[in-house]
């Protein structure tokens, strides 16, 4: 558990140029560890669930630093810490058209060879991108069927691939798509998103959803 009571805690912890996270923690596990910590930020904040490798171990040094551990985070999660970067310093709100909610939203989509399940890494209102070892094409056109929580039935929508990530790239191997829409699609996805984000903030989403 890392629970922050505000924002500039998080700025305490996160090491930038490691990519790593200190945990206060009595009981660090072992260095190598494969660890989960459950981050909150600030009371009835985001909820987020990052992972790493513990890869060092501090006892309490008197009258200075507390005992805990240091954890690299996984790739992966790369989009989850912008994320936190960007709420801890008010950027959210004033950059809607770029902000990336890093939400695990079961999806399927047309591939080559038929309907692919698979879920998002992070969702905004012009586009998502979609987590697989077999990205399409750049420039393909493709629809998809996003469960969005609350709603009863998924939420059918048209795209394009942008931009694609390998497994070779060092990344979470994927594609990114932005939606093709209507303007009342456009108004009526970002609802959609709205809500989510609102849920998120809360801590409101299932866990499924934020790992």
């Amino acid at each position: 558990m890392l629970p922050l009571t505000d924002g500039s805690q998080w700025l305490r912890v996160f090491d930038a140029r490691g990519g790593g996270i200190f945990v206060p923690t009595d009981n660090p596990p072992k260095v190598g560890t494969e660890v989960r910590v459950d981050l909150t930020v600030a009371p009835g904040g985001p909820r987020l669930i990052l992972r790493g490798n513990v890869t060092l171990c501090r006892a309490q040094r008197e009258g200075g630093d507390p005992a805990g551990c240091g954890v690299r985070l996984i790739v992966g999660e790369k989009e989850k810490v912008n994320f936190i970067n960007g709420y801890v310093r008010g950027g959210l709100i004033n950059r809607r058209e770029r902000r990336r909610l890093p939400l695990r939203l079961p999806v399927v989509f047309g591939g080559v060879s038929g309907p692919q399940q698979t879920s998002t890494r992070d969702i905004n209102e012009d586009g998502l991108f979609i987590v697989t070892d077999f990205p399409l094409p750049e420039e393909t056109v493709l629809h998809l069927a996003l469960a969005v929580p609350e709603h009863a039935q998924p939420i059918s929508l048209r795209g394009i691939v942008r931009h694609t990530v390998l497994t070779a790239d060092e990344d979470v191997p994927g594609m990114g798509i932005q939606l093709q829409q209507t303007p009342v699609e456009t108004a009526a996805m970002m609802k959609v998103v709205d809500r989510l984000e609102a849920l998120f903030l809360a801590g409101a989403l299932p866990e499924e959803i934020i790992t």
